[in-house]
């Protein structure tokens, strides 16, 4: 830890990265996404042998990432309003509860409607979690807690992706339906020991200046985290002027986070591909293969993105950006042979460590460069491209197969991928200028 980081904790009281409200959070966020993994790759399976086809098999991960990017926006507004205990816990209710829906009646539109539902409480749940991870962040280790939290998400990925395709296989649909639902019920409880409003800069100095002795504020650190300095951010948000409108999306004219943002949707454009469409690309193959492909990359992506906030926080978020993105690419370009088992594997390491990389550094990246005031606006804008990444992966791939097939299909993302290693560079550079 650094030395400034060292003087805030002393005032702060603490360093540990599992608070109980941190532990709870992750609990909540377990709960949720693993009810939101398990059905992620069974939905367009589900619609895909009920005659949707291609198309509708993309149309069900489209129309949850359209619900979600609608919802994340007015999320600060309901936290603001109602606080983070009762906007989580709807948030969890309505990503497990529609599902059960499904066990009872079966059709096209009303699985449509299902995945709007979803989609809303993805967003509640994501946008409100981002953003309290770091304001629970102890001084100094904002993009370690950012990975932390960040395999609180990815570690249901590894047993709910493969798990919901190969339950739906043994058992069908209908279980795994029921098992979604009870998942976020089981998490409800960890709901109500979150913090019942966002803390306030303003309380928070007030606390840390008693605990520190120093009632006037005159030892304060503008910068508790001490990494705005460090790693070449800014105490004040430079894309964003006077003037400049405060709402949810104020966050998004800061022009040094366009090219993080970009990067992003542009590595879960990929993601919403390869989970919306892997288990489809292997049916007839060898037995069991789509379930081992998704259990590595779900598997590899949390290490990654854990990994990836360690070495953030001790020598630069940015320096992992270009080979994150070269590897989401090489990952997504190894499936064009899709008959060799051994390239499946192999590609879908490449590509979870890539993608959970990519999570960790662009979300750290954002933050560095807004002030602690931005952290809602800066979760807003980071899910909001996440998600609509993965929605336009998902439809626009769909759409494509039908005339090229799986294999040139992957070609083709795996070439889009590559153009943004351009902004991936002149973004090191970025960093590299700021630092200067």
């Amino acid at each position: 830890m650094n030395a400034r980081a060292a003087r805030t904790a002393a005032a702060t009281g603490t360093s540990r990265l599992l608070t109980r409200p941190m532990l709870l959070l992750l609990v909540a966020s377990v709960g949720g996404m693993g009810s939101f993994y398990l059905l992620l790759s069974v939905l367009p399976l589900y619609a895909a042998t009920a005659g949707g086809g291609g198309v509708g098999a993309g149309l069900t991960t489209g129309a949850m990432m359209l619900a979600t990017v609608l919802a994340e926006p007015a999320v600060p507004w309901f936290l603001a309003r109602f606080g983070h205990r009762a906007v989580v816990g709807a948030g969890l209710l309505l990503l497990g509860l529609p599902s059960a829906v499904l066990s009872l009646w079966s059709s096209f539109p009303l699985t449509l409607g299902v995945c709007l539902a979803r989609g809303v409480g993805l967003g509640i749940v994501v946008v409100a979690g981002t953003a309290l991870a770091a304001e629970l962040a102890p001084p100094g280790r904002r993009s370690e807690n950012l990975g932390l939290y960040g395999v609180s998400l990815g570690v249901p990925s590894v047993l709910g992706l493969p798990a919901g395709v190969w339950l739906s296989d043994r058992l069908g649909f209908e279980p795994v339906f029921l098992l979604t639902a009870a998942l976020t019920l089981l998490a409800l409880p960890a709901v109500a020991g979150l913090p019942a409003r966002r803390a306030t800069r303003a309380t928070q100095a007030t606390q840390a200046e008693r605990l520190s002795g120093d009632p006037d504020g005159r030892k304060g650190d503008p910068d508790p985290g001490g990494r705005n300095e460090e790693l070449g951010g800014r105490s004040e948000d430079p894309g964003v002027r006077k003037g400049t409108p405060g709402g949810p999306l104020a966050a998004a004219v800061n022009r040094s986070l366009v090219r993080p943002t970009l990067i992003l949707g542009a590595a879960t454009f990929a993601s919403g591909v390869l989970v919306t469409f892997l288990p489809l690309a292997l049916l007839g193959g060898p037995s069991h293969l789509a379930v081992v492909a998704l259990l590595v990359q779900a598997s590899v992506a949390p290490l990654a993105r854990w990994g990836a906030g360690w070495w953030g926080d001790r020598h630069g978020s940015s320096s992992l950006l270009l080979p994150a993105v070269l590897a989401v690419a090489l990952g997504t370009a190894g499936l064009v042979r899709l008959e060799s088992p051994v390239m499946v594997i192999v590609s879908m390491v490449l590509f979870g460590a890539g993608f959970g990389a990519v999570q960790n550094v662009t979300l750290a990246i954002m933050f560095e460069r807004v002030p602690r005031s931005g952290f809602g606006r800066v979760s807003v804008v980071w899910n909001l491209a996440f998600d609509a990444g993965m929605g336009l992966g998902a439809v626009g791939f769909g759409l494509l197969i039908d005339r090229t097939g799986y294999p040139w299909g992957f070609a083709v993302t795996a070439v889009l991928l590559l153009a943004v290693l351009g902004p991936a560079w002149h973004d090191r550079r970025y960093v590299r200028a700021e630092t200067a």
